[in-house]
C-alpha cells in the first residue's frame, strides 16, 4: 500500500475535489471560478478574507484558491496591533515582512509619522510611502490567502493607512486623520483587548491622540491607558518626555523602549556572530527572499553592490521590526512580560512601568530622560567603532539569538506568496501535555512532555528543551534529562529558594524547507 504525506494527500483531495465540484455544477457555471461569499471584494463584515464554509456564487469576489487548508478557531483571540511609522528605508524593510504576517494580528492602524530623522522636508519619503506595498501586497494576496484566510484585504488595510502628524519632528498640535483614528480606536468600548502601539519612528502622532482624549474625554483616560501597550524604537522625538510622560503617567502604561533592536540594524556585521550573518547575507537573502518570490518581496530593499561594505543582496537594515516581532504568537509567552524575552528581544524594568535593554555592568546608571540614540547604551557603544565588541554582541543577544528561526519563517512567509499550500512549508504546533506554569518545591523531579504537538504538512518534528536561564530569577544552569526527546525531565535543585522562578523553553523544529520552529514556555515557580 502506498503512504501519501499529510501534504501530499491534501494536494491530491484538493484535485480530486476540484474535479468533483467542476463535474458537478451546472452546464452554464462549470469551470468558472468558485467563489468567497462577502462585501464583493472577498472580505468578510470583519475584513478578512470569507471562509470557504461561506462560498456563495456571485461576481467580481476573490475566488477559493485552495481547498484543505487548515481552518483557524475563531475562539483565540489575536493580538491588536496599530504602528506609527516615519517611512525610513528600513521602516520599508519593516513593512515588508509585517505585511508576509498580517495574517497574525488584528491590524488598528499603519500611521505615517515624523521623527528626529524624517520630517517634511528633511529626508521625507512621501506621504503615501506606504502605497506601493499594499499595491504589491494586492497581488500576491490570493496567494496568501490559500495558507491561511485570516490575511486581511488591502482595501482593509487601506481603510487603516492613514497619515499622521510629519510636519516636522516632534509636532503633536496639528489634529491629522492619523491621530484621529488612534483617538477613534482608543475610545472603541466594543473591544477591551489590549492595543499594541508601535512608533518605528517619532511618538509625536500618538501624543497628540492622548492628548485630545486627555483634553476631550478625561474620563476615559484611565479606561484607555489599561488597552495600551508601548514597544518604542527608541524615543526618536521628545514628545514621550514632554508629553506622554507627565500626562499619562500615573496610569503606568507598560511600554518596552528598545535599544537591542541594533541586532538587526545597519551595522549588524560588526557585531552579530558568524552563524548568524549567514542568514542575513546576500547568498541567502537572494534565493530566499528577493528574487522570484513575487512583488511585494522585489520592494524589499536590501542592499545593492554599489553599498560600501555589503554585498548585492545583503540584509539592510529592520531596526523596527523588534516592535512587531514581539508580537507574533510563536509560543514564547513573550506579551506576558517584556523580561520573558521572545523575538522582539528581553527588557527589564528600570522606572515606574518602563522597560529598558539589560546593560551588563552592574555600575551602569540608566538615564532619566530619553533613551535613544545619543543616550541608549548600545548606540553609545556603537560610536565607540570597536573592532570586536564580545559586551555589545552579548547586549543584543535576546534578539539575535532567534535569528536561524526568524529568517527561516521569513522565507516560508516569501514561499507563500507564489506556492501552494502543498508546495510550501508551514510551522508546527507545539502542545504540551502538562500546564504551562506549575509551582514546584525545591529536589522535586519535574516531567516534561511535548506529546500532541504536529505538523500540518506530515513533517518530521525534532524537540530541544533549555532552560532560558535570563528570562528566570533562579541564578543557576538547570540541567534536564533527554532534552532532545519529546519526553524530558529535570529536578528543581536542592539550592532553589522559594519565589525563584525556571524558564523552560520547549522547542520544536520540523524538517521540511526551510525548517520552520515553534515554541511553548514553561514557568516554574519554587514553593
Amino acid at each position: 500500500m502506498i503512504q501519501l504525506s499529510r501534504k501530499a494527500s491534501l494536494a491530491w483531495l484538493s484535485a480530486l475535489l476540484i474535479f468533483a465540484v467542476d463535474a458537478s455544477l451546472p452546464a452554464n457555471t462549470a469551470g468558472s471560478e468558485i467563489e468567497f461569499a462577502g462585501d464583493g471584494t472577498g472580505q468578510a463584515a470583519d475584513g478578512k478574507a470569507a471562509s470557504p464554509e461561506t462560498q456563495a456564487s456571485g461576481t467580481n469576489r476573490t475566488p477559493i484558491v485552495a481547498l484543505g487548508v487548515p481552518k483557524k478557531s475563531n475562539a483565540k483571540k489575536k493580538p491588536r496591533v496599530l504602528v506609527t511609522s516615519d517611512g525610513e528605508i528600513d521602516d520599508q524593510c519593516s513593512l515588508v515582512r509585517f505585511l508576509l504576517y498580517a495574517n497574525e494580528w488584528d491590524i488598528e492602524g499603519i500611521i505615517t509619522s515624523s521623527s528626529q530623522y524624517h520630517a517634511h522636508g528633511h529626508r521625507w519619503p512621501g506621504d503615501d510611502w506606504v502605497q506601493p506595498f499594499l499595491a504589491a501586497y494586492s497581488k500576491v494576496y490570493p496567494n496568501l490567502v490559500q495558507h491561511d484566510p485570516e490575511y486581511p484585504t488591502t482595501e482593509f488595510l487601506q481603510s487603516r493607512t492613514l497619515l499622521g502628524n510629519v510636519r516636522t519632528e516632534g509636532e503633536m498640535d496639528e489634529i491629522t486623520p492619523g491621530s484621529q483614528h488612534i483617538v477613534k480606536v482608543l475610545l472603541d468600548e466594543t473591544d477591551d483587548r489590549p492595543i499594541w502601539i508601535q512608533a518605528w519612528g517619532g511618538t509625536n502622532t500618538i501624543a497628540r491622540a492622548l492628548k485630545t482624549i486627555e483634553l476631550d474625554h478625561p474620563d476615559k483616560m484611565e479606561s484607555v491607558a489599561n488597552k495600551i501597550r508601548f514597544y518604542f524604537i527608541w524615543e526618536q522625538d521628545t514628545t514621550y518626555q514632554s508629553y506622554i510622560r507627565p500626562h499619562w503617567g500615573k496610569y503606568n502604561i507598560p511600554t518596552i523602549i528598545s535599544d537591542q533592536f541594533i541586532a538587526i540594524f545597519y551595522r549588524w556585521k560588526k557585531y552579530l556572530p558568524d552563524k548568524q550573518q549567514s542568514f542575513l547575507a546576500g547568498s541567502w537573502m537572494q534565493p530566499n527572499i528577493l528574487k522570484d518570490h513575487g512583488p511585494l518581496c522585489a520592494l524589499y530593499p536590501a542592499h545593492t553592490g554599489d553599498d560600501k561594505g555589503f554585498d548585492a543582496g545583503d540584509f539592510r537594515s529592520e531596526g523596527d521590526s523588534p516592535a512587531f516581532l514581539h508580537t507574533i504568537p510563536v509560543g514564547l509567552r513573550s506579551m506576558e512580560s517584556p523580561g520573558w524575552g521572545g523575538w522582539g528581544g528581553r527588557y527589564v524594568k528600570v522606572r515606574e512601568n518602563t522597560w529598558l535593554d539589560p546593560v551588563a555592568d552592574p555600575n551602569y546608571s540608566y538615564p532619566e530622560g530619553r533613551w535613544y540614540g545619543n543616550s541608549a547604551w548600545g548606540r553609545s557603544r556603537l560610536r565607540e567603532n570597536r573592532t570586536n565588541d564580545p559586551e555589545l554582541t552579548q547586549y543584543v543577544k535576546p534578539i539575535w539569538r532567534w535569528t536561524e528561526a526568524m529568517q527561516n519563517d521569513f522565507a516560508s512567509r516569501a514561499d507563500w506568496c507564489v506556492k501552494s499550500f502543498a508546495e510550501a512549508n508551514h510551522p508546527p504546533e507545539v502542545k504540551l501535555a502538562m500546564p504551562l506554569d506549575l509551582q514546584v518545591q525545591a529536589g522535586k523531579e519535574v516531567s516534561l512532555s511535548a506529546h500532541g504537538s504536529s505538523d500540518p504538512d506530515g513533517n518530521q518534528l525534532s524537540y530541544r528543551w533549555w532552560h532560558y536561564q535570563e528570562a528566570g530569577t533562579f541564578p543557576h544552569t538547570i540541567q534536564i534529562r533527554d532534552a532532545a526527546q519529546q519526553d524530558a525531565s529535570f529536578s528543581v535543585p536542592e539550592s532553589a529558594r522559594q519565589g525563584e522562578t525556571i524558564h523552560l523553553i520547549c522547542e520544536v523544529t520540523d524538517n521540511g524547507t526551510p525548517a520552520l520552529t515553534r515554541y511553548q514556555r514553561v514557568v516554574i515557580q519554587v514553593k
